[in-house]
């Protein structure tokens, strides 16, 4: 019974200070409560942005094909980064003046089909992807890259050659 006090009155002054560390992180009264922030993180401007020339599109096939021999060594969801994938095919299919339809994408997103189907959603919604109808075919739709999601890969290319490069 004594173990079970000690413990209650350990509880009871750790949510004190929980208590006490929520109204200190408002800062004043209109700012919110720790409890309250968001744990987003979003990265900086990059403050070395330097004029991009596009990668060829063999660069952006090449390094697609080096994420997928982590396959080989690792589980495939664990690495599953379905919006880089998504970035790198557009920007190689751009480079080769090829279309990419809405299925073509789902398979190079390298997850399964309704989580691709989100992702592209979710970037169509961001202004990094275009969807345009098949002029030939009402059922197909093709995806593009923005032009600014264009510029923004080939700047992280780019800026990744000035640093060292991907030695590809």
């Amino acid at each position: 019974r004594a173990r079970l006090q000690s413990l209650a009155s350990e509880l009871a002054r750790l949510a004190e200070q929980l208590g006490a560390l929520s109204e200190e992180g408002r800062g004043d009264e209109t700012g919110p409560a720790l409890a309250d922030r968001s744990h987003a993180y979003q990265a900086e401007e990059p403050l070395d942005r330097i004029a991009a020339r596009p990668p060829s599109a063999q660069r952006v096939r090449h390094l697609i094909a080096m994420r997928r021999l982590r396959d080989r060594y690792f589980p495939s969801d664990l690495f599953a980064d379905p919006a880089w994938d998504i970035l790198l095919d557009l920007t190689a299919s751009r480079l080769e003046k090829k279309p990419v339809s809405v299925s073509s994408l789902c398979i190079a997103a390298a997850v399964p089909p309704t989580t691709a189907l989100r992702w592209v959603r979710m970037m169509t919604d961001q202004g990094l992807l275009e969807r345009r109808a098949d002029p030939a075919d009402a059922r197909r739709m093709f995806v593009d890259l923005s032009d600014a999601a264009y510029a923004n890969v080939c700047g992280w290319f780019a800026l990744v050659e000035q640093r060292g490069g991907l030695g590809v």
